[in-house]
């Protein structure tokens, strides 16, 4: 009988310990999201950065920013300032928006897109969900082969420090 209290409690312990992890995690990882209202992104955007970054528009071919920008630094969301790129990875595609070859790990999240008749990924802030742009397989061969073609008005660049 002692036996089988011991194995009771031990299954109880363990069961109690268990239940309790599982409740923990999706707690933490939410925690590194950023959850807004509409209403809240609005006041916090400018119309161009709500358009793109919350109604997945795109802005017009090289008119952005960042097109044909090359100075070392990091690109960040320009609704959360999640660091997204690294100026290490951009490069000219001559498509007419900023591309890189490469996201940092983690940074971004991906969504099949099937609008305007296509078949694209599209790439999200993977801390806010804001629409990037798209990622293709047409980048340059020697290093990733993926070309992110990102909005400016998407991100923000922060230079590097001297």
């Amino acid at each position: 009988m002692k036996n089988f209290i011991l194995l009771v409690v031990a299954v109880l312990t363990f069961s109690s310990c268990h239940s309790q992890e599982k409740k923990e995690k999706p707690t933490k990882k939410m925690s590194t999201k950023v959850q807004k209202t509409d209403a809240e992104w609005k006041k916090e955007l400018t119309p161009e950065q709500y358009e793109v970054l919350r109604n997945k528009g795109t802005e017009r071919a090289f008119t952005g920013e960042y097109y044909n920008h090359f100075e070392k630094g990091d690109y960040v969301c320009a609704a959360c300032g999640n660091v997204l790129f690294h100026s290490n990875a951009k490069f000219d595609s001559d498509c007419g928006w900023p591309s890189f070859d490469q996201a940092i790990k983690g940074s971004v999240t991906y969504k099949e897109d099937n609008s305007f008749g296509m078949t694209r990924t599209e790439v999200m802030c993977a801390k806010c969900g804001g629409h990037l742009g798209h990622v293709f397989d047409d980048g340059p061969a020697a290093t990733t082969g993926k070309r992110f073609c990102t909005n400016s008005v998407s991100i923000k660049f922060v230079p590097a420090k001297k």
